[in-house]
């Protein structure tokens, strides 16, 4: 699940935060199902100080998994503006239309820059950008499962070129089948 952002750190609000709470055993709870990176479920259950989390089994006692891949990669200069998380009016058009036809079961959005402003900016872009593709995501009905931002941690280009920063700025859009 996405974490909660920190007032005024310059994230946007966690597309995940929308979750109603629910009374369980008589403490307040915000149930969700988290996707391990092997794409298998797990069941969590937060209650803001402490946070509890189980693998959701099958009744013989195997883990529930799903199969994970990437289905989408989007190249952010032709989504958005230099230096912006705003989603370009054909950008969102492209966007609503991908995820109005998806037959996923749910979305992981991860957003990624390239290395030329400092660490902790790039993260902040990159999550804002993965954010807004997913403000779009649900928009249309689909299901986001989580939402990331890493800013230049996963090159998958040198950062030496102006070619290979181009393809480091990207949105990728991993598929839960």
């Amino acid at each position: 699940m996405a974490p909660a952002a920190a007032a005024g750190d310059g994230f946007n609000d966690p597309i995940l935060s929308t979750q109603n709470t629910r009374t369980i055993r008589g403490e307040r709870m915000i149930p969700g199902i988290n996707i391990s990176p092997d794409g298998c479920e797990i069941w969590v259950m937060d209650d803001g100080v402490e946070g509890y989390a189980v693998s959701r089994v099958t009744p013989d006692g195997r883990p529930v998994c799903r199969n994970v891949n990437v289905c989408g990669t989007l190249k952010t200069d032709q989504y958005f503006a230099t230096d912006s998380y705003k989603i370009s009016p054909k950008g969102r058009a492209n966007l609503e239309a991908f995820f109005r036809n998806g037959t996923a079961f749910g979305y992981i959005i991860s957003g990624h820059t390239d290395a030329r402003a400092s660490v902790e900016y790039n993260r902040k872009l990159s999550y804002n950008r993965a954010n807004a593709v997913a403000s779009v995501a649900q928009s249309v009905g689909a299901r986001v499962i989580d939402v990331q931002g890493y800013g230049e941690d996963y090159p998958v280009a040198t950062n030496r070129t102006a070619l290979g920063m181009s393809k480091n700025r990207r949105v990728d859009i991993m598929c839960v089948r």
